[in-house]
């Protein structure tokens, strides 16, 4: 990476800055854009709410019924079957919730998947459609508590959070097939095939959020790795307790308003990014599928490889994971949400 990427690095990525790590003059335009708005949370955490704490008993429900009930979830060879049984799983809770689910089916390689998809339709910017999606099938030989049966969780109790609402804008969830290899980034990637059918309808989708792996967090120093760019290590804290909202620069203006809003409501650290989609694993989730169509994407994550121990492996089970953390992003996130979706 050249010099200039590296100044705009520190530009788009919403740390503590101090006078010594103000850009150098030329890079000043991209401040306005890509300063994350707000101060991260230091410190120690506040008490759980009542709520928090129900949220957190539901969540680590969902994410045991996904990885443990159900486990090994993928449409290879083996455990196709376990695949149909999450999504018939899914959408019995998303009925219960109060929805009407959609099956988005699709073919790879000769065996039927599909995407589930539910909304609410918005008031007076219905046409306008804020996404939020993750995705519900695991990477061979790993049953996938963490990646990503916290993201799927995490999408099921917004939609339950939202579902006696009316949204200005209209708000989708939808739980997408095949986003493990080897569907990741092909034609029978669940996301894409939703991210096309959105542009082949000519849907206005305003941002697509994608919850992937969001359940680990570790408040040993150290505990964070910075190993697919290392001047990040200059941006980031090096304990690895916080939740990043990561973006193309295109999408930039959304991961600063989601990384705002976060903050301005949830005493919980997070921070936000926005580097170009060359750089190894900004674009490791379904958000990926919306930067293809043309639609800013953002992936809400605890950075997955670059931290958990147990990232595609045989021991992602629901043991390593803090749902009570898990649930102060998740209130936080339903912040967020209520800020894409009615903020004029």
């Amino acid at each position: 990476m050249g010099l200039a990427l590296v100044a705009m690095l520190g530009l788009a990525c919403g740390g503590p800055r101090s006078r010594a790590d103000e850009p150098a003059a030329g890079g000043a335009a991209w401040l306005p854009l890509f300063a994350m708005p707000g101060r991260p949370h230091v410190g120690p955490l506040p008490e759980l709410t009542d709520a928090e704490r129900a949220l957190a008993t539901a969540l680590e429900a969902d994410v045991t019924a996904l990885s443990v009930e159900i486990g090994e979830r993928h449409a290879g060879r083996f455990h196709y079957d376990n695949l149909r049984k999450a999504e018939a799983l899914l959408a019995e809770r998303l009925k219960a919730a109060g929805y009407e689910v959609e099956r988005e089916s699709f073919e790879a390689r000769g065996r039927t998947v599909a995407n589930l998809v539910v909304e609410r339709r918005g008031t007076t910017r219905a046409e306008e459609i804020v996404i939020v999606g993750a995705h519900y099938d695991s990477a061979e030989e790993t049953p996938g508590a963490n990646d990503n049966g916290t993201g799927v969780a995490a999408t099921l109790a917004l939609a339950r959070a939202f579902a006696d609402r009316q949204p200005t804008r209209t708000l989708r969830f939808v739980l997408f097939a095949n986003e493990e290899m080897p569907w990741f980034q092909t034609d029978a990637m669940g996301s894409l095939v939703h991210a096309r059918r959105c542009r082949k309808n000519d849907d206005d989708v305003t941002v697509m959020l994608s919850l992937e792996t969001i359940g680990y967090y570790d408040d040993e120093p150290d505990s964070q790795s910075f190993a697919s760019f290392p001047p990040l290590r200059l941006l980031y804290p090096d304990t690895g307790n916080f939740i990043a909202f990561i973006g193309n620069v295109e999408s930039g203006p959304f991961v600063r308003r989601a990384v705002g809003a976060f903050r301005e409501t949830t005493r919980f650290p997070a921070y936000g990014c926005a580097i170009p989609d060359v750089v190894e694993g900004v674009g490791w989730s379904d958000h990926w599928a919306f930067w293809q169509e043309g639609y800013p994407g953002v992936m809400v994550t605890d950075t997955a490889v670059f931290r958990y121990p147990y990232y595609h492996d045989p021991e992602d089970t629901p043991d390593k994971l803090d749902f009570t953390r898990i649930a102060r992003v998740v209130a936080g996130l339903e912040h967020v949400v209520t800020h894409l979706v009615d903020d004029p």
